[in-house]
């Protein structure tokens, strides 16, 4: 048994979560931490390999496709939000992501940050 004492937690690690830990217990994402800016959710790991599955752009605006800005009123047609939009960076799937989806709903821009944390994907701004 080892008297070492654990590992600190760092601001955003949860407790018990170590440093070279694989798969680290990170603290959720909150509106304040989010881009303030449109950006890139790039469809590339932190390993430098593609994200699976491949339709994961469109399924993911998909979700995000009830979000839309006020006054559009209902659509019997499913569309994508403006806010979160599949597209192409670099060769790479992407979603672009405008902030002002916050301002529909704030927990989907939470979400949107974190979907991109928790899967260790790029986010880049959208030049």
């Amino acid at each position: 048994m080892s008297s070492e004492p654990p590992p600190e937690p760092t601001p955003d690690r949860l407790p018990g979560s170590s440093p070279g830990d694989p798969s680290p217990k990170l603290l959720p994402v909150t509106l304040f931490d989010a881009p303030d800016a449109p950006f890139l959710i790039v469809g590339i790991t932190g390993a430098g390999r593609p994200f699976r599955p491949s339709d994961w752009a469109d399924r993911l605006a998909g979700v995000m496709a009830s979000f839309q800005p006020p006054g559009t009123g209902r659509s019997s047609h499913l569309h994508y939000s403006p806010y979160v939009v599949p597209s192409v960076h670099e060769g790479h799937k992407c979603v672009r992501v405008d902030p002002a989806i916050a301002a529909v709903e704030p927990l989907a821009l939470t979400f949107l940050v974190n979907f991109a944390r928790d899967n260790d994907l790029r986010i880049e701004p959208a030049g």
